[in-house]
């Protein structure tokens, strides 16, 4: 695995994230999170304990420039957690998932649903625990959904490009 091409798409993923996507909040609703896209591309042989590493690596980061105390980390983690379990349902053969995961190695309708199950579950992780109460568990969903539509097309639209 390349290092090097996972350091550097994190570090521009991120700052795109934090300089352009952080600010784009329309109608309080819709906050895209396309940083996930460097966790949904980490090759799937790392060990179960390196991937659940690098979610929280990447949650801390976002949490530190978001300052919003661990529910990045959270979500991350979970994702990561939940990643090879979903892997395994989507992918037969899982020795074409040696390198990144991409469209060219998942195909374009597992690429598509991999990304929609991890998307929901990490936007949903992210709306429930910051909304803290049931009382706004409605609005929570309605961000859940908008942002992880934009999200998801942000995060496709990457892929369709980058492997076309």
């Amino acid at each position: 695995m390349d290092w090097s091409k996972q350091i550097g798409r994190f570090i521009v993923v991120i700052l795109l994230q934090v300089l352009l996507f952080n600010r784009l909040q329309i109608g309080g609703v819709c906050h895209p999170y396309v940083y996930i896209l460097c966790l949904l591309m980490m090759p799937a042989t790392l060990p179960h304990s390196v991937d659940m590493l690098i979610g929280a690596l990447v949650g801390l980061t976002m949490d530190v420039f978001c300052n919003s105390m661990g529910i990045h980390m959270a979500a991350c983690v979970l994702v990561m957690l939940l990643r090879p379990y979903m892997l395994g349902q989507l992918v037969n053969d899982k020795d074409r998932l040696n390198e990144e995961i991409s469209m060219h190695s998942l195909g374009i309708e597992t690429m598509i649903q991999y990304t929609v199950l991890l998307v929901l579950i990490h936007h949903l992780t992210v709306f429930l625990i910051a909304s803290w109460s049931w009382s706004h568990i409605g609005f929570a969903l309605l961000e859940t959904t908008v942002s992880s539509l934009i999200s998801i097309v942000l995060i496709l639209s990457y892929n369709f490009v980058k492997y076309r």
